[in-house]
Order: C-alpha cells, then structure tokens, then sequence
C-alpha cells in the first residue's frame, strides 16, 4: 500500500510536470496525454504487478514505447527512474527483470531523430541523462552490476554508462573516480568476451578525454599491454572500427602526457607501434576507409609522441629527443617516407600527416637531420634523395593542405641547422642548361638545387607564379638567420631572356621581377571576375622571401636598390588599395628593412632617400598604418587558427570520403588557409621585433636634416691669429646656423602635423559606417603624432641647450675683450705719462748743462699729478673689483635659479649672510 501511494504520488506531480514540458517541446499537450498514461499505466503494473509474468510483459512493452516515443521518454524520466533503479536494487536475482529495466533506460537515455523537431528543442534523452547522472548512488549501482555473471546484463550496463558519458562526460568521470575500484572494473571487462570487451573500450575512449586521473589509473591497470594485445588479435591497421577504439584510446592516455609516454616506452616500448604503420608497397588495393582511419589515429599517437609533451613542462625538450631517438631505432623514418611520399595511392590525409611526422621526427635532432639529408627513396633504378622527393611533392601538389605539410618538413630541417641549409644552399648554383621557359617537368636525376632554381626563374604562365612562390618558401627556410647562405645566394645571376640585350641580372632581381609579375596577373584578375579563381597566396611567400633574405644582409638591400624601378614597386604595392592587408604590410616591413639593414652612402640610395621617398609618395602615418593593419591580423589569425582535431567515432562516422577531414581544416574564418602557416609563431615574433626597430630607425631619420650638424670643439676655440671681433662674429655665424636647422626641423614636424590633420580628416566621414575602426585610426594617429613631437622637442631642447652654451662662451670672451681694451688704454696713459715726464727731465737736463738756472718744481703740481696718477690707478682697480663682482652675482643669480627649480627657499638660504660682520659691533654696544 505505501509502495502504490508513493508511485502515485511521483506519477501525479511528476505527470504535471511533464504535462508542462512535453506542452513546450512538442507543441501539443493531447499528443502526449495517451503516451504519458500508457508509461504510467506499465509502471504501476511493475511496482504494484502480482504476476512475475505480467510485470516482465509491461517491462517489454515500457521498452518498446520508450525507444520509439520522445513523449513516452519525457514522461519516463519523469516517473520512471525510481521504479527501476529500485528493481534492480531489489530485485538482482530476477535477471529477466533487471536486464529489461537496463534496456528500458538505455532507450530512455538514446536520442530519437525527429523529422519536424526544432534544432533549439530539449532533447528528453539530455534531460533523463541529466537526472539520472546526478545521483552519485545511481552510478556506484550500475558499476556494482558488472560483476554479474549475465551477459546482457553487462552488456547494458557498459551500453547505459556510454550513454551517459556522451552527454555529461565531466560528471561522470568525477562519479567513477569517487567510487573505489571503479576503473578497475571497467578494465577488467578488456578481458571479458569480444562484444563486453568492445562496449568497455568504447566507454574507456569517453572517461579519458582530458582526464588526467583517470589516465593514470587506467595505464597503472596495465592499459597499454590490453590496448595493443587487441590491436594484433585484430589484424593491424588492417582491422576494423576495435582498432580505432583502441588507438583513440592510447591518443588520450599519451597526448600531452609526458609520464604515460616515458612509461609506454620503458615496458613495452615502440615496437608494436610502428608495426602497424608497416605496409606492403604495391598494397594500394587494400587501403580502406577504414584502413585510413586507422593510420591516421596511429600516425597521431607518432606525432604526440614526437610532440614530447605540454608546452611549458621542463621535460618536454629531454623526452622529445629521447621519443625523437627511440622511434628513429625502430626505422620509422622509412615508414613514413613510404606513406607520406612514396605512397601516392595512399589518402590525401594520411599523407599529409606522415610529412608532418617526419618534420617533428627531425627537428631539433641532429642525428635524425643527418638521417634525413641522407635517404634515399624509390625504387632501382629510379631513387632519388628523400628531400628531393618531398620538394617535388610541394610543388606539384593540388592540395594546398600537403603543400603545407612539405614545407614543415623544409622547416624543421633548416631550423638551427647552419649545416643542413649550408648543404641545401650550395646546390643552388646558375647553370645555362636553365631556362625561365622550362617547364616543371623535372627529372629524378636533378639536383636539389637545380630543381628549386628551375622553379623559380619558370614564367611560363600564371601557374608558375604559384610553383615559384612555392620554391620562394622553401628558400626562405634556407636562408632563415644564415648570412652565410644569403651571401652565397645572392651572387647567384641568370641570363635575361635576351641575353644580347644586357648583362646578367641577380636572382634577387628576377624574385622581385616575378613578385610584380604576380601582383599584375592578380590585378586582372580582380578586374576580369570571369576569369578569378579566389585569393592567391604567391605574393605573400615571395614577400616573405624578400623579408628573410633581407634581414641582416645590407649587401641585399644593396643589390635590390641597384635597381630604381623596383623600389618604386614597391612603394606602389604599399599603398596599392587592391592588395590586401597582408601583400601591403609585408611590402612595408621590405622598405623598412631597406632603411634598418641600409649601409650605402651613396646619394639616392642611402637610408635617407628611402624615408624622404616613403615620406612623399606614401606617408609617414600611413607607412605605420600598415604595420598596425598587419599586427592586428595577427590576432585575428592567431584566433581563428584551430589545432587539429583528435580523430573519434564521432567526427568520421559522418565522413563520406577521409579527405572531408583536409576540407574541414582549409574552411577558416580569416583568409587563406596557408596564412596560418606563412605566419607562425616564429616569424610573427621575427615582424614584431623588425616592426619597432623600423618605427625607431624611420623616426630617427624623419626627425633630423640629411646633412648631420656636428659640434666640433675645435670650432669653439679662436683660431690662431684671429681677432676677437671675427671670432665673435663666427660664433654668432654658427648659432644662427643651429637656429635654421632648428626652424627648419619645427617646419617639418609642423608638416607632419598638418598631413595627420589631413589624414584624421579624410578617415572622419568613415566614423558613422566604422566607429570602431575610426576610433582606432584615430589612436593611431594621436600616437604617432606625439612620438615625433616628442622626437621633435628633445631636439629642440637639444639645440637651445647648445645655442645658451655658445652664447654664455661668447659673453665671457666679449668681457675678456673690454678688460683686455681697458688693460691696453691704461698701459697707453701710462706710456704717455712716462713719455711726458722724460722730455721734462732732459729739458731739465739741458737747462743744466747750459748752466742755466733751472726752474724749482711745482710741489703742488707734482702732488696733484700724483694724485691724479693714484686716482687712475684706483679706477682701474675698481674697474676689476666690479668685474669680478659681476661675475660673482651671476653665479649667484644663476645657483638662486637652480635652487627655486629644486624646490630649495632661497631667500630662508640666504637670511643672515653677511650680518656676522656686524656682530662685534653690537657685542660692544651692549658692554
């Protein structure tokens, strides 16, 4: 009796409440009223049935109107749940009746597919997952029911937990970890029969998902014996849908695991790994889709392992090189060049991904390098070096994916590897069997070199302009932080097409030459819209060559300024409306090297010319623009771009071909897919770090004249023999000359200012359309306009600093000037006086010798002379005294003026000087 009024009790509350929902949902309450009391109605006859046979019926046919009704699984979730999990609490001797209850809630927990149902509708399968993984007790219930002995009930328990799993994966793994010994028992069904087992291997792929316990609890139970125990009993890569469970498996447990890797490597080691990648050449017959898949999920756990590790873990570098040297013992590398090159026939994805396994396998690795510039590929008598192969790949391919893949490889390679791009470089050497009319039909017996060199000199028609910008990337690998190999490459010259017509041009020149080429077949394009076949990416790898050779080369920057046009090019290509964000940015980080890395001195071609060119015919501000256009598409592609996605059950049950996973990663958000790869990490770090020495170097030289005004000290000295009025005279010649260039640097900052008026003005009837990015314009300008008034005022205080030292120097020489004038007019009286008294004294002398009587002196005029002479004297004493006087108040007035500046009260500094002579005085007035 209590049993049936708690049953009615949660049937009455909960059927009002479905009544509610299933309204919502499914739009019609009568639709579900029937439905809703039939679930009811077989309920009450199994919580309340006398008959073992009758509640057995109503459990079939709960059964079957939950797998088949939407409605009838909204009502069960809410009524049904109590009822059955207490039969199977109660009841577990009645195998009949808990393997129907298990069956009846893996149909309620399964979503039913609906013609007509909303994309926004509530799935009832979501809101029964939801109330039964809620209770922790409910899922220690089921986990107890795998150590029943019935089949089918542990078939349906691990069938219920996997439903589970697929819709609250977080909390379900947090349940089985809280319960003891609850992976445990899951493992222990991989070795139940095959059906058990595959049902455990299923749901273990779905708890390890990004969950680090339960990785480690699953390997210390011994995963990675079990895992490839069943991938050799299911035949290999040759095996079915069991073998990706399993490899999906063991991708979980090692991905960004560097723990579980070391341990995988130290029992059972990498043996069992690469024999799966092993296949028969000529085997083409047999690659399945299936087979694809298989290879794909065992050529990721290559590439995690490659990996090392978490980025930021300290032992990430040590355990890459240890798994790097292992997989390299086990002859991995052949592997992968027969699946990622050799294998033609093989998926286009699983090609791609072998090429990038053999990058991670060599990066960094110098005996791995060492292995790879040595491999041979093909068969006799057609073997050809295994780089060579991988480069023909890049070029030839159609799949922009597998071109990426190739150039990793390059990358990898050239990557601190001086020696590797020294060897690469040294066989590109200009040969006259080459020809810009040549095709692309290279023989296996080319050398490296001469194959890249045939590439990118080949005009022969706009397909070529992609080949050559596709060798243009692989050279940039070479020539990436090596002067050596720049210097090498850059006296590299090739015949004209005419050779009659002039002398041979550098391979630098025919680069550029190629780059407007392209830029001109793009503008045709873009008007002829027949006849557009989307966005091209030759202009930015050959940019992105021009940018690599430049760098820290000032003898390439010299040959590219050998030649006017090209610089003009280039100027055009910047500020180009029809190119795009990146063609413009690159082209401006190109003229900005031609600044930073410009070591001539040679008029028109030095630093000076560059910027004044730039300066007319784009803009200062608008030169910056670019770079800040550019920095800000580097967010936007740094977002956008989206790691590869772990290869499950989910994402290829729905793949018609394997190829879909290739068309999956080429649909981005941001532009062209190889954009992603053109600006990696590296380089964009390498832009950035370019971009501010650019902004400083421009600035600099925008800041001052061509003609440097320097200070020499011996021009502040008087020459000898110059008198002081010429002397003066050139010193005021040289301060008016500092106030011109002074006037003349505030003429060209007022230039300035005036061109970010105009700029801010003519952005301003955007505003409306484009408030954000008029906003941002606008910082931009504010920004660039106070860095160059701040440049402009620290050298105008710079000049006035050095104008007031002249002055001050010429004030004391003008003084030195009056004293030396008074010091010659005294010495003048003097010798006049002295002068006067001798023709007196041999008048006197004369009148003696005649025996005349001489006159007596005047006393009192020789007195008055004297004191007249004294006079002078005191005068010219006084004169001095004042002097030094006036120089003393100077410095006075001159420290008083310091010391206001640093806060200090003068006057409270001052108060009592020159009182202390007067204190005796008063000391004798109060005696």
């Amino acid at each position: 009796m209590l049993r049936e009024c708690c049953i009615q009790g949660i049937a009455g509350s909960a059927g009002n409440i479905m009544q509610g929902i299933g309204g919502f949902v499914f739009g019609s309450e009568n639709s579900a009223s029937s439905e809703d009391s039939y679930v009811e109605r077989f309920l009450d006859r199994i919580s309340n049935g006398v008959l073992a046979d009758d509640r057995r019926a109503a459990m079939a046919e709960l059964q079957s109107l939950v797998a088949e009704s939407s409605s009838a699984q909204m009502a069960f979730g809410a009524m049904g749940f109590p009822i059955l999990l207490n039969v199977i609490k109660e009841e577990r001797d009645d195998v009949e009746m808990v393997r129907g209850a298990l069956e009846t809630l893996v149909s309620a927990l399964t979503p039913i597919e609906t013609l007509h149902a909303s994309k926004n509708a509530v799935q009832p399968a979501s809101l029964n997952s939801d109330m039964l993984s809620r209770e922790a007790e409910s899922i220690s219930l089921l986990l107890s029911l795998l150590s029943e002995d019935d089949f089918y009930v542990r078939y349906y328990t691990l069938q219920l937990l996997t439903a589970l799993v697929t819709h609250f994966p977080k909390r379900l793994q947090e349940a089985i970890l809280s319960i003891p010994r609850g992976i445990t028992r899951l493992m222990d069904m991989l070795m139940d029969r095959e059906v058990i087992r595959n049902e455990a291997l299923l749901l273990l792929t779905y708890l390890t998902r990004e969950a680090e316990e339960i990785q480690k609890i699953v390997v210390f139970e011994g995963a990675f014996e079990k895992i490839f125990s069943i991938i050799k009993e299911e035949g290999g890569s040759d095996g079915g849908v069991v073998v990706q469970d399993c490899l999906e498996l063991l991708n979980n447990l090692i991905r960004n695991n560097a723990s579980n890797q070391i341990l995988l490597k130290e029992t059972i080691g990498f043996d069992p790994l690469v024999s799966i990648l092993k296949l028969r050449r000529g085997s083409a017959y047999n690659f399945t889709q299936q087979k694809t898949v298989n290879l794909l999920n065992a050529l990721e756990t290559v590439e995690s392992l490659l990996i090392g590790g978490p980025a930021g873990d300290p032992g990430k570098d040590a355990n890459r090189l240890s798994n790097q040297t292992a997989l390299a013992q086990k002859k991995i590398l052949d592997h992968l060049l027969l699946l990622g090159v050799e294998s033609q026939w093989a998926s286009v994805a699983v090609r791609c991904l072998a090429l990038r396994c053999i990058g991670n396998l060599v990066a960094r690795n110098p005996q791995n390098l060492d292995a790879l510039a040595s491999k041979q590929v093909g068969e006799e008598p057609h073997v050809e070096p295994a780089l060579n192969a991988i480069f023909r790949v890049l070029i030839r391919t159609s799949v922009l994916q597998e071109f990426v893949a190739a150039g990793y490889v390059f990358k990898c390679f050239c990557e601190k590897n001086s020696d590797g791009q020294a060897l690469l470089a040294s066989t590109v050497t200009s040969d006259a069997s080459l020809s810009s009319h040549a095709t692309l039909d290279v023989g296996v017996s080319m050398p490296f070199g001469s194959m890249l060199l045939q590439v990118l000199i080949s005009t022969e028609a706009n397909e070529d302009f992609e080949a050559c910008s596709r060798a243009a990337s692989v050279l940039s690998h070479i020539l990436m932080d090596n002067v050596q190999c720049k210097e090498r490459v850059l006296r590299i010259e090739l015949e004209t097409p005419v050779p009659t017509l002039g002398p041979k041009e550098p391979l630098l020149h025919r680069i550029v030459k190629h780059l407007a080429l392209s830029t001109s077949a793009r503008n045709t394009k873009d008007d002829n819209p027949a006849i557009s076949t989307g966005e091209s990416y030759t202009e930015q790898l050959i940019l992105k060559l021009l940018i690599t050779w430049l760098a820290d080369c000032p003898s390439a920057v010299n040959c590219l300024l050998d030649s006017p046009p090209y610089l003009t090019y280039l100027l055009e290509l910047v500020s180009n409306a029809n190119s795009t964000i990146w063609v413009r940015g690159l082209a401006a980080i190109v003229l900005g090297e031609c600044v930073v890395f410009n070591k001539s001195g040679q008029n028109g071609r030095d630093a000076f010319a560059i910027v004044d060119a730039i300066s007319q015919k784009i803009g200062l501000t608008s030169y910056f623009l670019k770079f800040d256009e550019l920095k800000k598409n580097f967010t936007s592609l740094s977002t956008s771009s989206h790691q590869r996605k772990p290869i499950t059950r989910s994402n290829t049950a729905s793949m018609a071909e394997t190829e879909d996973v290739i068309e999956n990663e080429e649909k981005t958000e941001d532009g062209h897919p190889i954009l992603v790869e053109i600006f990696d990490s590296q380089f964009v770090n390498f832009l950035c770090k370019l971009e501010g020495d650019i902004r400083e170097r421009v600035v600099d030289i925008f800041s001052r004249t061509k003609d440097k005004v320097t200070v020499l000290p011996a021009e502040l000295e008087q020459r000898d023999g110059e008198i002081d009025e010429e002397y003066i005279k050139r010193l005021r010649s040289f301060v008016e000359k500092q106030c011109s260039e002074m006037q003349a640097l505030l003429s060209r900052n007022a230039a300035l200012a005036e061109e970010l008026v105009r700029t801010g003005g003519g952005s301003g009837s955007d505003s409306s359309q484009k408030p954000g990015g008029s906003s941002s314009r606008e910082r931009v300008q504010s920004e660039a306009l106070r860095q160059d008034l701040q440049e402009a005022a620290l050298r105008i205080e710079k000049l006035k600093s050095e104008k007031l030292k002249i002055e001050t120097e010429a004030t004391n020489y003008r003084n030195v000037a009056t004293k030396l004038e008074a010091d010659l007019k005294s010495l003048s009286d003097a010798y006049n006086s002295l002068e006067q008294a001798n023709l007196q004294l041999e008048a006197e002398a004369k009148a003696l010798r005649k025996g005349e009587k001489a006159p007596y002196p005047d006393i009192d005029a020789i007195r008055e002379e004297a004191r007249e002479e004294a006079q002078k004297e005191s005068e010219a004493e006084l004169n001095d005294l004042l002097v030094c006087l006036g120089q003393e108040q100077s410095k006075v007035e001159k420290l008083s003026t310091r010391l206001k500046e640093l806060g200090e009260d003068v006057d409270a500094l001052l108060e009592g000087i020159g009182d202390d002579a007067g204190l005796p005085e008063e000391d004798d007035d109060e005696e």
